[in-house]
């Protein structure tokens, strides 16, 4: 049995002044004798970076066991407690049997077409072989698969999509005939309308987005993860590139030079949006908070952007959204109002996870 504790404060996403308490891992709002009391502050559930990578490094190799153990505590530390696993080389379903490590809803491993992605990171396979590879990982994951939509063709210099359009309609029907929801990634435009009209779950970058595919995620209720902070290196990409490809160079310019109008349409219009760092490869874990910040430079509204990472991202990946009676005691204290300034998020006192306190200042 787990301690009792006691926390006062505003509870998010309602906003109410209440005493919060926790007992048997679970939130309750009846007191609780001998509750050890953590003070007051702002109760934020639980983040969520449902774009992250645990146990891949910076080349794609699988990382060992001890490394993604890091991970998980860097995000963890950083307070958040839900991650979606977007594609990983490292089977992680051993941090399930660790209460004090994040909760982790996996994607399996990235599928991406021959040649077309980055080496050490993807089942790489040909349009023939997509259906059988994606039930396989539906099968490996927690209700998620992970295709590559496209990336750089060499023969034209430029992204184009990776798969065509028939291999991409039977793939995300076979996952969805075996209650698996997929999402891929797209930097560009091009792979966006036939993965729309096959019905994707989830745009990852979606930097292509434009009126009519906006237009489509609305109509579909389907999901963006922007991973904005992963959008601020596309002149990078475009500079290691530009030698030997200076059309795919352009292209990158040009979908970093738009990214924070694509993004904020997208919201405006009503796409369902929510946070995802990208961290491993190349971006750092323990960002997730990071995340919301960024987008709420974007210009979307402090509210939405941490319900995006942290409530309404909760209850899309079919967790407990709101710290309700009876629901799991994830979640944060914070000192100050992060409505206010989401840059607060970086400031908790104490960090509590499945009912028991993992971090505390």
């Amino acid at each position: 049995m787990s301690e009792a504790l006691k926390v006062s404060g505003v509870v998010l996403p309602d906003g109410r002044r209440r005493d919060v308490y926790v007992r048997d891992g679970a939130i309750t709002y009846e007191p609780v004798d001998g509750a050890r009391d953590l003070g007051e502050g702002w109760i934020v559930p639980g983040l969520v970076d449902a774009h992250c990578h645990i146990g891949i490094d910076a080349r794609g190799g699988e990382t060992d066991a001890a490394s993604a153990e890091e991970h998980a505590i860097v995000n963890r530390d950083a307070g958040t407690l839900l991650v979606r696993d977007c594609g990983s080389v490292h089977d992680t379903h051993w941090i399930d049997d660790r209460a004090d490590l994040p909760r982790v809803v996996r994607c399996g491993r990235h599928i991406a077409r021959t040649r077309r992605y980055i080496r050490g990171f993807a089942h790489e396979i040909e349009p023939p072989e997509l259906v059988t590879y994606v039930q396989q990982e539906a099968r490996r994951g927690d209700g998620w698969v992970k295709l590559v939509g496209d990336w750089i063709d060499r023969e034209i210099g430029d992204l184009a999509p990776a798969w065509p359009r028939v291999a991409i309609r039977d793939a995300i029907a076979a996952a969805h005939d075996l209650g698996a929801r997929v999402t891929v990634h797209v930097f560009g435009e091009q792979a966006l309308p036939d993965l729309l009209d096959a019905r994707v779950d989830c745009i990852e970058h979606g930097a292509g987005l434009g009126q009519e595919t906006i237009a489509q995620m609305v109509e579909q209720r389907t999901a963006y993860v922007p991973t904005a902070l992963q959008l601020n290196n596309f002149p990078d990409f475009a500079a290691q590139a530009a030698a030997k490809f200076p059309a795919y160079a352009k292209h990158m310019r040009d979908l970093h030079a738009r990214r924070k109008d694509t993004v904020l349409a997208a919201y405006e219009a009503g796409v369902p949006i929510y946070c995802g760092s990208d961290a491993g490869g190349v971006r750092p874990h323990g960002t997730g908070r990071d995340e919301i910040a960024e987008l709420g430079a974007y210009g979307i509204p402090a509210f939405d952007a941490l319900g995006a990472g942290s409530w309404r991202a909760r209850e899309w990946l079919g967790f407990d959204g709101a710290l309700t009676e009876g629901s799991a005691a994830d979640f944060l204290v914070v000192p100050r109002d992060p409505l206010a300034d989401l840059a607060a998020l970086a400031e908790p006192s104490h960090i509590v996870l499945r009912g028991a306190v993992v971090s505390a200042r």
